[in-house]
């Protein structure tokens, strides 16, 4: 006998959206509109049931106890990592390292990875458009090593210079750090063809995957980056929660990152052992609670689907790009072919921070400033833009709310 087929669930907007507490509330005396999905997004009542059950029911430090509140709190911290393992397809289980988001991930490969394998004269290669935490890390590892970083060029649409990055790559260069998508463009880059030629010149590549991870299908195989890091609260989870990808080979390489608890086998006053991954990185009591609530936003995604989540922001992205390119004045900061859902603007000789304030007025939540892309912003010579970026229960409705809001903000700054 034939097994039935799936029954696939049909795209209910109004169905998702009572999933989310926090957008029945106003803001101002107007129902929130909130457009700051990029910075993070908001939490399912599934989510915020998980954190409250935890913390109600079984309420316990993990791995070591032999108690039941310990076993069962281990057990279902264990199950976010093969939840994890699964999401991004990664090889094994040991391959997921819980951090406390993108920033610490990244961190992470920089003192461990970074300071034992970049000597002087070597060379890192990033892009104009990284976020600081894929900045920071490494000009503080190439002003200790003595080693030297390489920036990528963009076009005026906001795209990577591919040929002048083939140009950076040679014998010297030891590794790339990439953004997927663009926090402050919304640019999707082509990693794989990043990594294949940084592979062939014998670079390790990390890949910032907080903007891309809850957009788009992440399979770090078939991918075949070294390392990639994510945050949860970007994808519909709790905030303080992150995770490291590493391939399991470059994770046994790597010293230790933080000494503590766990991470040991043995430890006495002469000499400590360390433990086997993913222990090895995972110090101290973690953030319990909002790892295993992690797990419940990740289901989230799946029941919905992310097919059906992507060609729903994608034709948000499309509907808004029109309506706020007939606004008089407004100018779209990144035009690339390949786009998450963010659209960055400026409005003519208006600063971004009035306009945000206004539209905070009609209850309207976008982003405005640098976005932590100083160095981007430098390239389009401006000091910063506004930012709306987009998630499943975002609605057209809500982008004409945002387009009258604009209509109003420029006559009125006028």
């Amino acid at each position: 006998m034939m097994p039935s087929p799936t029954i696939k669930k049909p795209f209910d907007i109004t169905a998702i959206r009572e999933q989310f507490p926090v957008l029945s509330r106003e803001v101002k005396g107007r129902s929130l509109v909130y457009f700051d999905n990029a910075a993070t997004s908001q939490k399912p009542q599934q989510v915020i049931d998980a954190l409250v059950n935890y913390y109600t029911t079984y309420n316990a430090n993990i791995h070591r106890g032999i108690h039941t509140l310990a076993e069962e709190a281990t057990a279902a911290f264990e199950e976010t990592r093969d939840a994890v393992q699964e999401f991004i397809h990664a090889s094994a289980r040991e391959e997921i390292i819980f951090t406390r988001g993108t920033t610490e991930s990244i961190n992470l490969v920089a003192y461990t990875w970074g300071r034992q394998n970049i000597k002087s004269g070597d060379e890192i290669i990033i892009s104009t458009m990284e976020h600081h935490s894929n900045i920071v890390p490494w000009q503080i590892l190439c002003e200790e090593k003595g080693a030297i970083l390489r920036v990528i060029p963009i076009n005026d649409k906001g795209e990577l210079l591919m040929d002048e990055y083939s140009k950076l790559l040679n014998s010297r260069t030891k590794l790339v750090s990439i953004v997927h998508a663009s926090n402050a463009l919304g640019t999707i880059n082509p990693v794989r063809q990043i990594i294949e030629e940084a592979h062939s010149a014998g670079a390790v590549v990390l890949v910032d995957g907080a903007q891309s991870t809850v957009h788009l299908d992440i399979d770090v195989q078939e991918m075949d980056c070294d390392f990639f890091a994510f945050s949860a609260h970007k994808l519909y989870g709790p905030t303080g929660t992150g995770i490291l990808y590493g391939k399991k080979r470059l994770l046994e390489s790597m010293p230790v990152f933080l000494g503590g608890g766990e991470m040991i086998r043995e430890v006495t006053f002469a000499k400590t052992t360390y433990n086997d991954l993913p222990y090895k990185f995972e110090a101290g009591t973690p953030n319990i609670a909002d790892v295993i609530a992690f797990k419940t936003a990740l289901q989230f995604i799946e029941d919905t689907g992310k097919e059906k989540i992507r060609k729903h922001e994608h034709e948000l992205l499309e509907y808004a790009t029109k309506q706020l390119e007939e606004i008089p004045g407004l100018r779209i900061i990144g035009s690339a072919r390949e786009k998450v859902s963010v659209i960055s603007f400026i409005v003519d000789n208006t600063h971004p921070q009035d306009i945000g304030i206004l539209l905070d007025n009609r209850g309207i939540a976008v982003r405005t400033g640098h976005h932590c892309a100083e160095p981007l912003m430098q390239r389009f010579g401006i000091p910063g833009t506004i930012r709306a970026s987009f998630a499943v229960y975002n609605t057209k409705d809500e982008v004409d709310e945002l387009a009258i809001g604009l209509h109003k903000a420029i006559k009125m700054l006028s």
